[in-house]
């Protein structure tokens, strides 16, 4: 096994089955790319796709993935409780193996080169690829979202890095970038006041005081009638996981509120879910070839 680079691309649908199997069969006809999960949110109106493979295949899926998703999803009439600015909402790269993170940047912006030259789709760059430094973080060249995006997108400061500036008429834009490994996790309350959601992610987010690394906002899921605090994890050795949900826990008995449930939305690294086996367990001199199955991964 020779390079991995790792794509999670978002797109902006997550109730029509039909659509999501017509992206996710781009992806699937790529040699030399292995689909590692599809999580389809109806709440969110929103599907994350998981897959890895050698730099060069992995990005031709995601061009492909992000066309038919430009052909089926009309962002004019799209609706969905997850902030978002195009059909394909974002497509980061992550370096796995024998990759360095300067390869995803090129990576990055090939793509996005590609995205903006050949479907008509803007493109902007964050994280590590970003060029402005006040796109680094997604929620700020998310801001306004496509309505708010579809209006100022002719302002300089708001330009895109590749394409023009003006919105595809359906498709409308699409976020690109490079990154290290991201968690995304939701904790359900049992509740139905958003307020409460959004109180507990504002005491928990980088930007409000909270935790470094961590990213939330307060959402209704309203298949279930219930508030999540939907949480993106940029760096879970440096924030992990049980701290966060310690933290919620903790806000949320303050309002009388419990815990119902909590979910991981795609894939995640096996280290992450171990410091939180290590944390309740108590496990001491813990290593992780006590797992069974790491005992069986060839080096």
């Amino acid at each position: 096994m020779g390079k991995l680079v790792e794509c999670v691309p978002n797109f902006s649908e997550g109730r029509r089955p039909e659509v999501i199997e017509a992206i996710v069969a781009e992806v699937k006809k790529v040699k030399g790319v292995k689909l590692l999960d599809v999580k389809p949110d109806a709440s969110h109106n929103r599907t994350v796709v998981t897959f890895v493979g050698d730099p060069q295949s992995v990005k031709l899926a995601a061009f492909n993935a992000c066309a038919k998703a430009c052909e089926l999803i009309d962002m004019e009439q799209q609706q969905g409780g997850h902030p978002r600015v195009g059909a394909t909402d974002v497509i980061p790269f992550i370096p796995v193996k024998e990759v360095s993170m300067e390869e995803c940047v090129q990576l990055a912006n090939e793509l996005g080169s590609e995205i903006a030259s050949k479907l008509g789709i803007p493109v902007y760059l964050y994280e590590e690829a970003a060029k402005v430094p006040s796109r680094k973080r997604l929620p700020d060249v998310r801001k306004g979202e496509y309505e708010g995006l579809k209006e100022e997108i002719n302002k300089p400061e708001r330009h895109p890095d590749y394409g023009q500036p003006k919105m595809h008429p359906t498709a409308g834009a699409t976020v690109v970038g490079a990154r290290q490994f991201l968690v995304a996790y939701n904790i359900n309350l049992g509740t139905k006041d958003l307020s409460i959601a959004k109180k507990i992610a504002d005491s928990i987010r980088e930007v409000k005081g909270g935790f470094k690394y961590v990213r939330a906002m307060g959402v209704m899921l309203e298949d279930r009638d219930v508030a999540q605090v939907s949480i993106n994890m940029v760096n879970y050795a440096g924030t992990p996981l049980f701290r966060v949900f310690e933290t919620v826990k903790s806000e949320a008995a303050r309002y009388g509120v419990s815990i119902i449930g909590s979910e991981l939305v795609g894939v995640a690294p096996l280290q992450a879910l171990l410091d939180v086996a290590e944390f309740y367990l108590r496990l001491e001199n813990f290593d992780r070839k006590q797992v069974f199955e790491e005992n069986l991964v060839e080096d």
